[in-house]
């Protein structure tokens, strides 16, 4: 396994500096398993200003779905030969059909009815009971015998700089046949990787990582939390990987437990540089692909300008794929690592 990185310089004259001589470093970081890429580049400060969440947040309430009694009067039931009652309920928090589907089985789980959740609120019983509620419904689509209970995935996009609609907090969980682009790649990559070398790259990944200390965060039960050595967003990446694992169905409920408070020390640390926003996603293979680890990866989202309302996606990620992260992720390790 090689952690392959290209180093670049940019040479100007800087006129904050009287016109003398700036050297810019930069890296393109080439992913040890997918091949990927992805720039170390445009450096700042990861330090952002809050917007005014009570003011973002008032009166949202007042017309959201998922308040009150609105969840069961204004949201889709599934059919009776996939959920029976059609929708799914725990305490406070119900499953229902997305509304706007993305694959064949998409449904919503609310996280309960409180309507707004601070980051830093999350606890991690909350979140670990939420992900087990979604299990539950994987587990009732896959028990139905459905063609397309092969891959079972959570996303999770808190707060509207992450692509969320609606501040009431939820997941996106769907039941596909159809892998997503990166994880499809990650588990062919992962399946060769096994052919060649007769392990795991998931495993050889968690070892190197926690031999070097670079990037490694710590170990909660048998998640190992790490930065990501080519990340996906502005403000690094952390993968958690799950020993012995290789599709959502097989979590337990430690382990659930266990990503709630990986979590919640990520989203506290997150919290200090002024970031409220994050993607989550399961990343999972099917039950019987052995070569591949059930993992996630959180990654914080912010704008480039909170005066604009610039997000922090461009030209880059949208058209070529490639993406820009704002600091090596050693150093944003070192950022989050007090939190673990």
């Amino acid at each position: 396994m090689k952690f392959e990185a290209v180093r670049k310089e940019t040479v100007m004259k800087n006129p904050q500096q009287g016109m003398a001589l700036q050297r810019i470093p930069s890296e393109i970081r080439i992913d040890p398993l997918t091949g990927r890429t992805a720039r170390i580049c445009h450096f700042m400060d990861l330090k952002w200003q809050k917007p005014d969440l009570d003011a973002l947040v008032a009166g949202t309430d007042a017309w959201c779905p998922f308040c009150g009694q609105k969840v069961l009067e204004v949201t889709p039931c599934f059919p009776e030969d996939l959920i029976t009652e059609g929708r799914l309920q725990e305490g406070d928090m119900v499953i229902f059909p997305n509304i706007a589907p993305y694959d064949t089985i998409g449904a919503v789980a609310t996280f309960g009815s409180r309507h707004y959740i601070p980051m830093t609120d999350f606890t991690p019983a909350h979140m670990a009971a939420t992900f087990g509620f979604a299990q539950r419904f994987f587990r009732r689509v896959a028990d139905t015998g459905h063609p397309e209970a092969v891959y079972h995935i959570v996303n999770w996009n808190y707060m509207p700089p992450a692509g969320s609609s609606l501040i009431h907090p939820h997941l996106q969980v769907f039941s596909s046949s159809s892998a997503p682009n990166l994880m499809r790649e990650e588990i062919e990559a992962s399946k060769r990787y096994f052919t060649e070398n007769g392990a795991s790259f998931w495993d050889d990944l968690v070892k190197l990582e926690k031999e070097s200390g670079e990037r490694y965060l710590g170990q909660i039960g048998r998640t190992h939390w790490m930065t990501a050595w080519a990340p996906l967003g502005v403000a690094g990446d952390v993968l958690a990987v799950i020993e012995d694992c290789h599709s959502t169905l097989e979590l337990t409920e430690a382990d659930f437990l266990d990503i709630g408070k990986g979590l919640a020390n990520l989203m506290a640390e997150y919290d200090k540089m002024g970031i409220y926003s994050f993607n989550m996603n399961f990343f999972t293979g099917a039950q019987d692909d052995d070569h591949f680890r059930f993992h996630l990866l959180f990654s914080p989202r912010t704008f480039f300008s909170q005066a604009l309302g610039t997000p922090d996606v461009g030209a880059l990620r949208t058209l070529f794929n490639e993406t820009v992260c704002m600091a090596f992720p050693e150093e944003i390790n070192q950022m989050l690592i007090k939190g673990f």
